[in-house]
């Protein structure tokens, strides 16, 4: 009897229950499913390195720029207007380098373009005798990015999703497409000039080229350009922000007498491409490529976010023949405008606007000529070290006896001979101090270090601070020096870079696309902020070596 009134009990209960669920015709609301916002990526990334773009170029040419180019990416996008280099030196192969693994020479190991390794001599940033040519022959093929001692930015994507990313590096010059994309890209391509004009690689990235490589190869655009010639984009009164033409501060082409407007390419015949790299129309010829690369390897097109650095290395061979007060340099870039509106535009046809993200910056920029600023009573000036070396070879002699203690001086460094200096029953660091209190004695010398006083000073002079990074104990110098403000060692036409100097660190920085705010930024930033701000807005992992920050400003 008592179990059966507790079924009753728990019968009424169960009614209950029931009575209180909710009917099935009135289905309370979905809950709005939060936002993947780690999911929330760019399509593709476009990393754009302009070769000596000086900061500058943008304030002076800006009243003739398209709307659809640099005008684009400055009013939609997010510019970094205090961005600079935080170390020396400033040249094109350490540039790529620390834009693309967020560090410097002292953690990636690109010292130079070129640099002297003890035990090697002379060794090129991007060679490589273990390598094969792709597409072309001789050692303009002989290339890879076993030199660089970091992952890249595009290494960490390519790792972040087991290589279902596609990483493609292009440029004219090797180096410039070979350092960004990395070391395990889909593809570096650079452009062999010389004798072919053509597009190749080696066979570090591939065994052959692609078909559609080969395609445009047999295109020979190179030379339908030289065949045009080059006259000015613009009427003459538009160009009256720069130099007059045909002043003696400038090189002529190869074969002719003159720098002057307008460039007829027929008597050039020796070297002919490699005077088309010179032109505007080998950025024209790249975003051609770039062009084709991206509709051949489909990218931008799945789930996995590719990348595609390009690298305008044009700008920097006009820069070296012109300066940057030139009308030829001026007419570069009003071309390079035209031809960024052109890739922004294809982009927008094949990934969609707003899926893809743009960085623009440069790998360095450049100085004043000196002899055409010296006509102003500006003070700049010409720096030859042969002089300088003589007289330490002197010194040390008289010192120590016989024997020849440099080995090498470049990229403003002195390497000694330290096996000699032991003989001699010396400190290697004792003569490195001495060395440098010899170059101190030279008035176009800013100052110079030896590398052990250099390493270990406590320094709080931005300038001195941009050398200790630049320095690399196993690639540098026994004694590294700079020279005054505005003195370059070159000829006495077109300039040159390397320097700590503004002149030479200032450079654009701007981003665009997917997942950027739209503003400025007057706070200084580094070169090196540039790939853990990609890796941010990308959602993956930081280069091994990366020293910067996230320019959080432009994604927070």
């Amino acid at each position: 009897m008592q179990s059966m009134k507790t079924l009753v009990a728990l019968l009424f209960i169960l009614i209950g229950f029931a009575g209180c669920a909710p009917s099935t015709a009135q289905k309370s609301a979905p809950v709005a499913a939060e936002p993947d916002r780690f999911a929330d990526r760019p399509q593709l990334v476009v990393g754009i390195t302009v070769d000596q773009m000086k900061m500058e170029y943008l304030y002076r040419y800006w009243h003739l720029f398209t709307d659809g180019g640099f005008k684009r990416l400055v009013n939609d996008g997010f510019v970094c207007s205090n961005h600079h280099f935080n170390y020396a030196p400033t040249v094109t192969a350490s540039g790529h380098a620390a834009i693309f693994t967020g560090t410097t020479p002292a953690y990636n190991g690109i010292t130079g373009n070129d640099w002297y390794q003890r035990g090697e001599g002379f060794v090129y940033c991007a060679s490589d005798s273990t390598r094969k040519a792709v597409g072309t022959i001789g050692s303009d093929g002989q290339m890879s990015p076993h030199r660089l001692l970091t992952t890249t930015i595009s290494d960490e994507l390519r790792l972040s999703n087991n290589f279902k990313s596609k990483v493609i590096g292009i440029a004219v010059k090797d180096r410039g497409a070979i350092l960004p994309a990395g070391h395990q890209p889909t593809a570096a391509y650079w452009f062999v000039g010389k004798d072919e004009g053509i597009w190749a690689t080696s066979d570090y990235y591939m065994n052959e080229l692609p078909e559609w490589v080969n395609a445009f190869n047999a295109k020979k655009l190179p030379e339908s350009y030289m065949e045009a010639g080059w006259n000015l984009l613009l009427s003459k009164e538009a160009y009256d922000i720069s130099a007059e033409d045909n002043n003696p501060y400038e090189y002529p082409f190869r074969g002719q007498d003159r720098a002057a407007f307008p460039y007829d390419f027929s008597s050039v015949t020796e070297k002919r491409y490699d005077a088309f790299k010179s032109t505007p129309f080998a950025a024209t010829m790249s975003v051609d490529f770039a062009i084709e690369a991206i509709k051949a390897e489909q990218l931008g097109r799945d789930q996995y976010p590719d990348m595609l650095a390009i690298s305008f290395s044009n700008t920097d061979y006009a820069g070296h023949q012109f300066g940057p007060q030139s009308v030829e340099v001026q007419d570069t870039y009003l071309r390079l405008d035209r031809d960024l509106k052109r890739l922004f535009d294809f982009l927008d046809k094949e990934v969609g606007n707003g899926k893809y993200l743009v960085f623009l910056s440069a790998d360095h920029g450049g100085a004043h000529v000196p002899s055409y600023i010296n006509k102003y009573n500006m003070p700049a000036g010409y720096w030859k070290p042969q002089a300088m070396l003589e007289t330490i070879e002197e010194r040390l002699r008289s010192a120590y006896g016989e024997g020849t203690f440099v080995l090498n001086y470049s990229n403003e460094q002195i390497f000694l001979d330290r096996e000699l200096i032991a003989s001699k029953n010396a400190s290697v660091s004792e003569v490195a101090a001495q060395v440098a209190a010899i170059c101190r004695e030279y008035p176009e010398v800013q100052m110079a270090w030896s590398l052990d006083e250099l390493m270990v000073s406590a320094a709080t002079d931005p300038v001195v601070m941009s050398l200790q990074r630049g320095i690399h104990q196993q690639r540098s110098g026994d004694v590294v020096l700079i020279n005054l403000p505005g003195y370059i060692e070159y000829g006495f036409r077109g300039t040159t870079h390397g320097s700590p100097f503004v002149y030479d660190t200032h450079v654009p920085l701007i981003f665009y696309g997917h997942g950027v705010k739209q503003g400025e930024l007057t706070r200084r930033v580094s070169i090196t902020d540039i790939a853990p701000t990609v890796a941010r807005l990308l959602r993956i992992g930081l280069p091994t070596g990366s020293t910067g920050d996230v320019i959080h400003e432009l994604c927070d």
